[in-house]
């Protein structure tokens, strides 16, 4: 029999061209699962077969856990004080065995056994298969669309199946069974049964992959693309920089008469690209984004990372965008918030500013209005500014004298400690459990401190705009952190209701 063994692994491993030691591997899976069925627990066996001979041993074993664990599986499992009755040296994760009588291979069912022995081999012949095509390093998966699978769509590739998520499709594509695809290969999940290879054809790097095909310039290293923003079957945007002074980046990615650029929109379901040039200085890539739209003036606020960009009223609605597509669009390209307004918005915003400035510096430095007026006209805008700004800077202003400064100055680093003293104790308010929340910094406490946000039910209570304003994070941001915020008020429903 075990010479009949050795042959029978022979013969598969020859026929299905699979290392013997996988048809091995599932001769022995096969033996252990017949062997469990003898036992009325859920128990661990395991079964060891002789590469040389075909002789086999089975073993009944048992996981070693911490003491403090617990046994969560008791026909599995040993508490480490026990095991170290039997080993003195064992450690947990290791394992205690102890031999039990084999089964016989003439006493397995038939059926059982080859299932058991075909799976293994079929998973095997499919992880070779899928290694193999991953070792060609393409980034786009080409293949026919071979079923439905609830809402996805499986495509295959030889032997090798992509699954493309009904929210990795293009909007309103209509793909059918036979149906020749191309998408981006973004993941491989081996715990996927039949389609491990993840796709997608909405992924802003589907789009920088075929534009990289079609384009060589780019697969040479004289153009590059920055980044690509997509609202998919729709519009994109994608920003390129040249590495050659001689290479038009935007003429490049075009092609003569559009073809380059075409066979791009194309593949994608009509989705149109603007090709916009990257720059190094923010404004001025924000600017590029925002074409077709003319761009009167722009201001940016670093801290907040975002700028307001002030276009007149015919480029308002181009700006904006149907839907507010164009600013989004440019938003995710560039990586800023961008606020479009016109001029007279822009002009009411930066007298609000104003007045808030110099209601600051009154009451903060004990100045009438006059001085404070003088500061803003010289680009003051904080009391960090006045109290640190080089001395000489300040003494550059015609209409202080060197006593005046230095009594500002002074004035400005006592106001920011007092405020710090009580920032420090408005922070010492904040209960335990909105300090443990997570996704809170100590800087997002103390600005949420500042605003009279002491416990988790205070933040649970604010609407999104309340908190963006306080904090100056981004919608999404604010949102994602209020609801962290509410998630033990539904705890609470939910056990009060059992």
């Amino acid at each position: 029999m075990n010479r009949e063994l050795l042959m029978l692994v022979e013969a598969i491993s020859r026929e299905k061209n699979v290392e013997r030691d996988v048809v091995f591997g599932a001769v022995e899976a096969a033996l252990a699962q017949a062997t469990k069925k003898l036992y009325e627990g859920d128990v661990d066996i395991r079964v060891a077969i002789d590469r040389d001979s075909g002789n086999y041993e089975t073993f009944r074993r048992w996981h070693v856990v911490p003491d403090e664990a617990g046994l969560q599986l008791p026909d599995q499992e040993i508490l480490l004080f026990e095991a170290k009755e039997q080993i003195a040296d064992i450690e947990v994760d290791e394992y205690i065995e102890e031999g039990v009588a084999s089964v016989p291979i003439g006493r397995i069912g038939a059926m059982a056994a080859k299932q058991v022995i075909l799976q293994k081999i079929r998973d095997a012949e499919r992880e070779m298969l899928l290694n193999d095509f991953m070792s060609r390093g393409e980034k786009i998966f080409v293949g026919t669309v071979k079923r439905m699978d609830k809402g996805d769509i499986i495509v295959e590739s030889g032997r090798v199946e992509g699954r493309l998520r009904r929210g990795e499709m293009i909007p309103k594509e209509n793909l059918r069974t036979g149906d020749r695809v191309r998408a981006m290969i973004m993941e491989v999940d081996l715990t996927l049964r039949g389609a491990p290879i993840i796709l997608s054809r909405s992924a802003p790097e589907f789009m920088i992959e075929l534009f990289r095909q079609e384009v060589p310039e780019i697969e040479q290293g004289l153009l590059e693309i920055k980044s690509c923003a997509r609202d998919p079957g729709s519009r994109a945007k994608i920003a390129v920089l040249s590495h050659d002074k001689r290479v038009d980046p935007i003429g490049t990615c075009v092609g003569v008469r559009g073809t380059r650029v075409n066979a791009v929109t194309n593949e994608l379901a009509g989705e149109r690209v603007d090709i916009v040039l990257w720059s190094e200085d923010p404004a001025q890539f924000v600017i590029g984004a925002l074409a077709p739209a003319n761009v009167q003036s722009i201001v940016v606020d670093e801290e907040k990372h975002a700028m307001d960009v002030v276009v007149d009223e015919e480029n308002l609605a181009i700006a904006i965008g149907r839907g507010g597509q164009n600013v989004r669009l440019a938003s995710d390209l560039t990586g800023w918030k961008i606020n479009i307004m016109d001029a007279a918005e822009s002009a009411q915003k930066q007298a609000n500013e104003s007045d808030s400035i110099r209601k600051l510096f009154m009451a903060k430095l004990d100045v009438d209005e006059e001085i404070a007026e003088i500061l803003i006209s010289e680009g003051f805008t904080s009391l960090e500014e006045v109290a640190y700004v080089p001395l000489q800077e300040m003494l550059e202003i015609e209409s202080f004298d060197e006593d005046t400064v230095n009594e500002l100055r002074a004035r400005a680093k006592d106001a920011l400690l007092t405020m710090e003293i009580a920032r420090e104790e408005s922070v010492e308010e904040v209960s335990q459990d909105l300090r443990d929340l997570e996704g809170l910094t100590p800087d997002l406490i103390a600005k949420l401190a500042d605003g009279g946000v002491h416990s988790r039910d205070d933040l649970a209570d604010l609407a999104v705009d309340e908190l963006t304003e306080l904090t100056g994070q981004s919608a999404d941001e604010a949102k994602a952190l209020i609801m962290k915020a509410r998630e033990h008020w539904f705890t609470s429903d939910a056990a009060s209701q059992e």
